[in-house]
């Protein structure tokens, strides 16, 4: 399995784990393989992992330093 080039977006990142998963999941992947899709999730997982992060942060900036819980039900 060839490394991929670094995701775009969160939402790539996402997709690209799905799909890693499943391959893992549905098929007997040689072992060379099945560590290098491994490897590519773990970085993936880090990458998004920092998204989110860096999303929190931003939310906290415009929350005045205090992150509140999203209520998205309507009164």
């Amino acid at each position: 399995m060839k490394k991929t080039a670094a995701p775009k977006s969160f939402e790539e990142a996402v997709k690209r784990l799905e799909t890693l998963t499943q391959a893992m999941q549905s098929s007997d992947m040689p072992l060379e393989e099945a560590l290098a899709a491994y490897q590519e999730g773990n970085e993936l997982v880090q990458y998004c992992q920092t998204k989110l992060a860096e999303v929190e942060q931003k939310l906290q900036v415009l929350d005045g330093g205090e992150l509140k819980e999203l209520n998205l039900e309507h009164e």
